[in-house]
């Protein structure tokens, strides 16, 4: 069955572009370790709302951009052992300081149980 990775974080705007890099090179190592699809989606209608959103769960500033993204895998199995090899991969060191709020990021594995592409 598939799995999937879920990640929210905040970037900062004006260095967007530095983060798509970083992304498009991370996507192709989580590729050639089983992976078999990787997304990145930059907030464009995502309120601030009262008690919770995007925006608040990562803490976002005025600056920052919120991006949701996913890495989807085969199985469990698949996702277990492709992050064994993504931290050790010296590919994955990539300089994320002054792009990245890692203190914020909020990150997760699910179980998909539905599916429209079924």
């Amino acid at each position: 069955m598939a799995y999937v990775d879920g990640y929210v974080l905040a970037v900062t705007k004006d260095r967007l572009d530095d983060y798509r890099q970083i992304a498009a090179d991370a996507a192709a190592v989580w590729r050639e370790y089983g992976a078999i699809r990787t997304v990145e989606a930059a907030a464009d209608d995502v309120p601030y709302g009262e008690l919770t959103s995007f925006p608040r769960a990562v803490q976002a500033t005025e600056d920052e951009i919120v991006i949701f993204s996913w890495i989807e895998y085969p199985d469990k199995a698949t996702r277990d052992a492709c992050n064994e090899k993504i931290m050790s991969d010296p590919r994955m060191k990539m300089p994320s300081e002054g792009i990245i709020n890692g203190k914020t990021l909020i990150f997760g594995g699910f179980v998909p149980f539905v599916d429209s592409a079924d």
